[in-house]
């Protein structure tokens, strides 16, 4: 039996509006040069842990979003494990977060926009709710879908077009 919530479940307004909050924390990810993902952990229906990608500001390839959110629930709440938590991303996890929200017995992972290239809530991979593991996520993707991957689109059209900018500047400086 597979963990998988079925994609025909309607997210709920609660579902729509942390994963705005998460989309907020991902414009700020942006505005400091980071790939635009944010992420929030919601417990009792209040935010516990918030995070945004840090990985090049910090030096550091585990600043996630999902892992800097899970860093500040764990922290919240006292605990590594945040049983009875749901985590909202606007990006599917990657391989290594999804593991974080295997070993911290995250309740469910709902999430924007599919990751074709790394995602492991079912688009490569699905990590969440593999045979092997102790624990099983159950998860939901496609909340607010278009507008997370319209986000994470215009970044990456808007930085081609900064280095196709700065290669053609390069080209028309004279050679010292």
């Amino acid at each position: 039996m597979s963990n998988k919530i079925q994609e025909t479940v309607s997210p709920t307004v609660s579902d729509d509006a942390f994963m705005r909050r998460a989309m907020e924390l991902a414009a700020q990810a942006e505005a400091e040069g980071e790939v635009p993902v944010g992420a929030v952990v919601v417990h009792k229906g209040v935010i516990i842990g918030e995070g945004w990608n840090r990985s090049i500001g910090h030096h550091d390839a585990t600043a996630h979003a999902e892992m800097m959110a899970l860093r500040q629930a764990g922290q919240t709440l006292q605990n590594y494990r945040l049983i009875d938590t749901t985590l909202y991303v606007t990006l599917e996890p990657c391989p290594m977060c999804a593991g974080a929200m295997v070993h911290s017995r995250v309740g469910k992972v709902v999430f924007g926009a599919h990751d074709a290239k790394t995602g492991a809530a079912g688009s490569t991979m699905n990590l969440l709710s593999y045979e092997g593991v102790n624990h099983h996520v159950l998860f939901e993707g496609d909340v607010l879908a278009t507008e997370c991957r319209a986000q994470l689109q215009a970044f990456f059209k808007r930085r081609r077009a900064e280095k196709k900018a700065a290669k053609i500047t390069a080209r028309q400086q004279p050679d010292v």
